[in-house]
């Protein structure tokens, strides 16, 4: 092309189709750590809204009447819109031709969602009662419906806030591997704090008396509880999006790329579902391995409060012990985000002490195993001191039940962090040793994430039903799953050299 262009004579065109090949050529700059954590701060927000999303969603459909045995299903919508939403979003906005930019209309649209999201949540119990719910039934099916669209909303517009996000993060960087590392830490950092501060908010029950207005004739003080947290969530997601979109530049891409005149263009589930033709052993192994770990890991997350509040403070949904449980529990979950936390930051050196992160994901795994089966140790403990008291410590458990409560959760930071970098850090180093791309390898393991999460959600409210109910027949199944990937992940993962672990970025992504 440049011989071509040479022997034309110099017209005003051929000019600026030099310019414009000369600066398409030009390799861009990475922007300053500041913006980059600027970016990175909004994962705070995001999190947050996951906190009390998963510490006090599952107690509170159960207040509006769905049983326990469904309310596992309304979890299905999370690893759907992470199946659907992630790739789809990330496709469109990598070729967004805005000229707000790539990145910063799918970070608005997924805040103004949230922000809907939550408004339908936490009046779900409110505008049912406008629009004719019985408050003297137990089920008040209009309320479930406004929930359960806000539900499904909330969790598509938090898929769309992260991997948005991600990628901006990725643009700031602009190919520098160092800042690219520094700023996935500082994502995961936010995360951290989000989950924090999301747990914090879950546990105190006097949040509400901050906005006297939350409370209604149809919305009681669990209920109002919940809608102040999401206010001070929303309030959050606003704060540190704004100030993100308005500060940082997102350079729109003007310049569509050029196809041959027979090339097909490849959709994003074309890719997607391409990549498994280019997949070799070691990554099928990761996604079997992580497949059963994430059958081990979803009923803790689907039911952790839940368990909380039934078998342990021994409350019925609706009920104040019910309710005292769940918030306890949301302590609880904030103990484990910071051992989480801080548990992020031994990850490497604790890989090279047991010889290397995949024997590392193995111990941990029957930590997890461990810790769940503890569940059934500690309601049949708390059962007994009811009974022996005549009911008298419903609402009211001894102080080494909830030490051994609080245990449970704490230790659970421990294989949780490994859980959220390890496989993704395998992720990439089998994806560069087989030549694939790292990108479509981890859209693949997500995969292994979402489709065991559809699994959980569809059966654990069934089978926990056929043994009478509660929580412990689905933790019992989590137990197993997680002894079984324990094993998996150190007999047939491969191993990885020293030098390759070094290569990749140990710092873990949240749920």
């Amino acid at each position: 092309m440049s011989s071509t262009m040479d022997a034309t004579p110099p017209t005003k065109n051929n000019n600026d189709k030099a310019s414009s090949l000369e600066l398409d050529s030009v390799q861009p700059v990475s922007s300053p750590l500041r913006k980059m954590v600027v970016v990175a701060s909004i994962a705070a927000g995001i999190q947050f809204g996951w906190a009390l999303q998963l510490s006090l969603l599952t107690p509170y459909v159960q207040t509006l009447g769905v049983p326990h045995v469904w309310s596992s299903f309304i979890w299905l919508c999370g690893p759907i819109s992470g199946l659907l939403v992630q790739p789809i979003v990330g496709y469109y906005s990598d070729r967004s031709t805005s000229r707000f930019g790539r990145r910063r209309p799918f970070i608005f649209s997924g805040a103004l969602a949230v922000a809907i999201a939550v408004f339908l949540i936490g009046y779900a119990a409110d505008l049912g009662h406008s629009f004719g719910d019985d408050l003297s039934k137990k089920t008040r099916p209009r309320a479930v419906t406004f929930f359960v669209i806000g539900f499904w909303i909330l969790d598509v517009a938090n898929n769309m806030l992260q991997g948005p996000c991600r990628a901006f993060l990725a643009d700031l960087a602009a190919g520098d591997e160092k800042k690219m590392r520094t700023a996935n830490g500082f994502f995961s950092f936010f995360m951290a704090v989000g989950n924090i501060l999301g747990y914090a908010a879950g546990s105190y029950s006097k949040l509400h008396k901050i906005f006297p207005f939350t409370e209604t004739e149809a919305c009681n003080v669990f209920c109002a509880n919940l809608k102040s947290c999401f206010f001070f969530s929303i309030l959050l997601l606003i704060i540190l999006a704004t100030f993100a979109l308005i500060y940082v530049e997102d350079t729109p891409k003007t310049k569509p790329e050029v196809k041959d005149a027979d090339e097909t263009p490849v959709t994003c589930f074309g890719e997607l579902f391409g990549a498994f033709k280019e997949l070799k052993r070691p990554m099928w192994i990761l996604m079997l391995v992580t497949a059963v770990n994430w059958i081990a890991w979803f009923p803790f997350f689907l039911f952790d409060t839940d368990w909380m509040g039934r078998e342990v403070y021994g409350g019925v949904s609706g009920e104040k012990a019910y309710d005292t449980g769940v918030r306890v529990g949301s302590l609880g979950l904030m103990l484990n985000a910071v051992v989480l936390g801080l548990m992020s930051l031994a990850v490497e050196p604790l890989g090279k002490l047991v010889g290397g992160i995949k024997r590392l994901w193995g111990i941990v795994n029957f930590i997890l195993a461990i810790c769940l089966a503890m569940t059934v140790l500690i309601t049949k403990i708390a059962e007994h001191e009811r009974q022996t008291s005549g009911g008298a410590t419903i609402g009211h458990p001894s102080d080494g039940i909830k030490v051994g409560a609080m245990l449970f959760f704490a230790i659970l930071g421990i294989p949780m962090a490994i859980t959220f970098s390890v496989p993704f850090a395998l992720a990439s180093i089998y994806s560069s040793a087989s030549g694939a791309g790292q990108g479509l390898s981890i859209g693949v393991l997500n995969l292994a994430i979402v489709v065991p999460q559809m699994f959980v959600s569809a059966l654990s409210g069934p089978w926990d039903a056929i043994f009478g109910g509660g929580n412990l027949p689905a933790f019992v199944v989590g137990a197993v799953a997680a002894a079984v990937s324990a094993v998996l992940a150190m007999v047939l993962l491969p191993s990885v050299k020293p030098a390759d672990e070094a290569k990749v970025s140990l710092a873990p992504g949240f749920h």
